[in-house]
């Protein structure tokens, strides 16, 4: 997650991340339109032997949600997709899927928030 604002200058670590995004979006466009792996990585891929499936914790955000694009209702509550963006005044947010507008943080954390 990178914080942005008037107070957070874009640094060079915001600047990386946008050109590994950038280079994921191309590669993904790339294959959509046929390209092999082997035509855009080469030789210079890495060899990943006695490889598992795994996942690991990234940031989100957890709330209740009004106006989502493709969970309809008012107040229901979600999960969303990896956390990318949080604005300095908290009020902004941008996951990998979309941005929201953010109300009030929850007092304390459980189902009777």
């Amino acid at each position: 997650m990178l914080l942005f604002g008037l107070e957070t200058p874009t640094d060079a670590m915001f600047t990386f991340q946008v050109n590994r995004l950038l280079a994921l979006a191309a590669d993904l466009e790339r294959v959509r339109l046929g390209v092999l792996p082997e035509e855009m990585a080469g030789d210079a891929a890495p060899l990943l032997d006695r490889w598992i499936l795994a996942q690991r914790i990234v940031p989100c955000l957890a709330g209740l949600s009004t106006g989502h694009p493709r969970i309809v209702g008012q107040g229901r509550l979600i999960g969303t997709s990896d956390l990318w963006l949080l604005s300095e005044d908290q009020n902004w947010a941008r996951t990998l899927s979309r941005w929201y507008r953010l109300g009030r943080p929850a007092e304390h954390f459980g189902l009777d928030a």
